[in-house]
């Protein structure tokens, strides 16, 4: 990676909510292993609303799981009640048990990505790097407010791995060696026994 592509989070302003001093502080030690020079660090989701009434912020990153209001409400709020340019503010949350639907509700909610504890510094910080390089649209609709939630049609930015939308054609091209014959697909769909 040239010095050029590098992220340079100095001059970018990370909220952490997490009702846990010990999770909030190894949160708070990730992103300034980041660069991350200006962090807030709030142990209620309360506590982080009536911050965003007073300042902004460049990204948030919250637990899911707390007293009272909980990370899905929050970004809830967020999106819908917080002011205008707070409101578009990416948010990654974090997951103790990442099930199927605990994901799924997270991303409904309006969170820009959902991210598994036990936290992984590397996977955060390519998350981070995501966000920054993201052209996903904002939807605001009845039932939704939020980042388009077909990150899968988009795939990840340019210049990180990951397989894109762009790069699927329809065209196959011309077959390279003759068609099997049925027989042959037949043996290879067969179950056979091994000697060992």
């Amino acid at each position: 990676m040239a010095k050029s592509d590098r992220v340079n989070l100095a001059h970018t302003t990370v909220l952490l909510i997490d009702d846990q001093p010990t999770s909030l502080d190894m949160l708070g030690s990730i992103v300034q292993g980041f660069g991350c020079k200006e962090q807030i660090k709030c142990a209620s989701a309360q506590a982080a609303v009536e911050l965003l009434a007073r300042r902004s912020v460049d990204l948030i990153l919250i637990d899911c799981i707390m007293p009272d209001m909980d990370g899905y409400d929050f970004v809830r709020w967020l999106r819908r009640d917080a002011p205008t340019p707070t409101r578009y503010v990416p948010v990654i949350m974090i997951l103790g048990h990442a099930s199927q639907a605990k994901v799924h509700q997270g991303r409904d909610c309006g969170a820009s990505f959902i991210v598994a504890k036990p936290l992984s510094p590397s996977l955060l910080l390519k998350r981070i790097i995501w966000l920054g390089g993201e052209d996903r649209d904002f939807v605001e609709s009845e039932h939704y407010i939020g980042p388009d939630r077909r990150v899968h049609n988009y795939g990840p930015p340019p210049g990180t791995d990951g397989r894109r939308e762009s790069d699927l054609t329809g065209d196959l091209g011309e077959a390279v060696e003759e068609n099997m014959d049925q027989d042959e697909i037949d043996m290879l769909m067969k179950p056979m026994k091994v000697s060992l």
